[in-house]
């Protein structure tokens, strides 16, 4: 089961701004974000049919294993 997203802060270190200036910054704030998010999209690899038919000829190698099972 996943955490809830944690909620953002905004932390105010100088100056007293008044309720309208906060709420301008978290409009314009909310509005960049909304609008990165909407534009910010991954591309899907391209995967041939002849990619997608072949099966692989062997394992795929370990790293985890040193060459030759030897360490020296």
């Amino acid at each position: 089961m996943s955490e809830p997203e944690p909620t953002p802060t905004v932390d105010i270190v100088r100056g007293r701004p008044t309720e309208e200036e906060l709420a301008a910054l978290i409009a314009v704030i909310s509005d960049a974000y909304v609008q990165e998010a909407a534009s910010a999209v991954a591309e899907e690899p391209h995967v041939s049919a002849w990619q997608r038919t072949q099966r692989p000829l062997r394992k795929p190698l370990r790293r985890d294993i040193p060459w030759g099972r030897f360490s020296g």
